[in-house]
């Protein structure tokens, strides 16, 4: 299934769904009003949905307080988020590893946009990760500078003129996002992996507990809203977590996002896949997606629940 082509992305994120945004957008009915994304990140699918046409208005929130900022100023501010991240790329060339540090020392103190944008362009996998203190504690990879600044600019003027004047932006838990679905609307959920959803793990700003968020996709099912879940997967025969309860009446898809890494230095030759949640409104999709994959590739599966 080919990518979308010519999409902006203002920044790279660990666990960005573009990959798979064709997929998942195959998913989402024609003449939808209204796009929710309770787990921003980067807000790929929002992005892709917007770029298409998708829906006409996008409810943008993520609990992470500084990437809810990032994504006014991006929307809100283009031009001047643009000048910050261009002054400190510049800024850093000739002592590029010391003037990271400067930058993220920064960062915790004010969680200003530009040098939030600045870290995510730069660190190791573009991961947000923190220490027991609650500070931005990831190190740079030292093999790239960045993304260029006039990519940067065009990606963000380009990211800002798809949503200014047709989202709302909010920073809090995705459970107080209900207030504002109703009947129709179209729920994109992308939670944090179930392996990272512990208080203890601070390689995330916070995690979900498991019967919490079943209780939110059920609540969505009592108020007649369509979603459309990213929950873990497998790697080979193993699986990364549990499966979502029978009772939601959803869809499973198995979509494969390529072989592991990891898998391949061990030796191994393994396909990871995601695990796509889809509601039983939207079955009939499910399935035409479905026999999709199927025709693609017949060594995948997918499995209703």
């Amino acid at each position: 299934m080919p990518a979308i082509r010519g999409v902006p992305h203002p920044f790279p994120y660990q666990g960005s769904k573009r990959q798979l945004a064709t997929q998942i957008l195959s998913l989402i009915p024609e003449g939808t009003s209204r796009i929710h994304e309770p787990f921003l990140g980067s807000g790929a699918i929002s992005i892709a949905s917007a770029y298409t046409g998708k829906a006409e208005f996008f409810f943008l929130s993520d609990s992470h307080t500084p990437l809810a900022r990032l994504w006014r100023a991006i929307i809100h501010r283009p031009h001047k988020l643009s000048d910050g991240y261009e002054s400190l790329w510049q800024e850093q060339l000739g002592s590029e590893r010391e003037f990271y540090d400067k930058v993220r020392a920064r960062f915790n103190t004010s969680h200003e946009p530009e040098c939030f944008l600045y870290l995510l362009a730069r660190c190791v996998k573009a991961a947000i990760r923190y220490n027991g203190k609650g500070e931005f504690n990831n190190s740079p990879d030292n093999r790239r500078l960045g993304m260029n600044p006039d990519t940067m600019r065009a990606n963000i003027r380009n990211t800002s003129e798809l949503f200014r004047g047709r989202c709302e932006i909010s920073s809090r838990d995705y459970r107080q996002t209900l207030d504002s679905i109703e009947q129709g609307d179209v729920v994109y959920l992308d939670p944090p992996y179930q392996g990272v959803c512990n208080t203890r793990d601070h390689r995330y700003h916070s995690g979900i507990l498991f019967d919490e968020f079943v209780e939110y996709l059920q609540e969505l099912n009592n108020r007649r809203a369509l979603f459309i879940v990213s929950y873990d997967g497998r790697t080979g025969e193993r699986s990364h977590g549990r499966e979502l309860p029978r009772h939601l009446q959803a869809t499973r898809l198995e979509v494969p996002v390529g072989r592991s890494s990891q898998s391949t230095l061990l030796g191994r030759s393994e396909l990871t896949v995601e695990s796509l949640y889809v509601s039983h409104d939207l079955e009939a999709l499910a399935l035409a997606l479905d026999t999709r994959l199927r025709a693609e590739d017949e060594s995948l599966f997918s499995a209703s629940i």
